[in-house]
């Protein structure tokens, strides 16, 4: 794959695919970086939990989308 230091995918991973309906599978950002960001360009939900608001990201492809790669450099960057 052209660019590969921004693409991985583990096809040998006991969760792979750990998101379903992508053709290719970036690996790369297996715990999104965003997840501590409240405003993210992914679709989390948020559930209460215990009295907290918890960030549910189970059905977000965002990060694993290699296209996104820039834009995912760029969030972090802008910290």
């Amino acid at each position: 794959m052209e660019n590969s230091h921004r693409f991985f995918e583990n096809r040998e991973c006991k969760y792979f695919p750990c998101h379903k309906g992508l053709e290719d599978f970036n690996c790369l950002f297996c715990y999104c970086p965003l997840y501590n960001k409240e405003s993210c360009p992914g679709n989390p939900k948020f559930i209460e939990k215990e009295g907290r608001m918890v960030k549910v990201c189970t059905d977000c492809t965002f990060p694993h989308q290699p296209e996104n790669y820039d834009k995912i450099v760029q969030i972090l960057k802008s910290r």
